[in-house]
């Protein structure tokens, strides 16, 4: 299931993901993951949680980033959420982009929660976006 935190940049997606991971350590019985791009949120997540940052792996674009979280979840068969910040610096501001990588995603995803922030108003997203469940923050 994708999850999406919406809003423009400043209005507290980062600090809603934050949270949200941390509630997800308490609860999971699995793997807790948390893609940023770069390493910004080392001292804001608990160490329980896989903080991976997408620079260090290169990863420019959603064909990568697919790749890149297709492959965690091939290795990881007990991954039970993962969290991505700042999607659009990960993959670039083509939104019609974004709705297919979600698209793609949410075909192999049907155990995992993902959870992304997303920096635009809700207003501008297009529909292959918007039909993903918002998450209030």
């Amino acid at each position: 299931m994708i999850k999406l935190i919406i809003g423009n940049k400043g209005t507290g997606k980062t600090k809603k993901l934050i949270e949200l991971v941390h509630d997800a350590v308490k609860d999971s019985k699995g793997n807790v993951i948390c893609v940023e791009k770069g390493a910004t949120l080392t001292y804001d997540i608990k160490p329980q949680v896989r903080l991976i940052d997408s620079e260090a792996y290169d990863i420019n674009g959603y064909d990568m980033c697919y790749a890149f979280l297709a492959g965690l979840f091939a290795g990881n068969y007990d991954i039970t959420e993962v969290f991505v910040d700042s999607i659009l610096k990960i993959g670039g501001r083509d939104l019609e982009a974004l709705g297919a990588f979600f698209d793609k995603l949410d075909k192999i995803s049907a155990d995992v929660e993902l959870v992304f922030t997303v920096s635009a108003d809700a207003d501008e997203l297009p529909a292959s976006v918007a039909k993903y469940q918002a998450i209030a923050h």
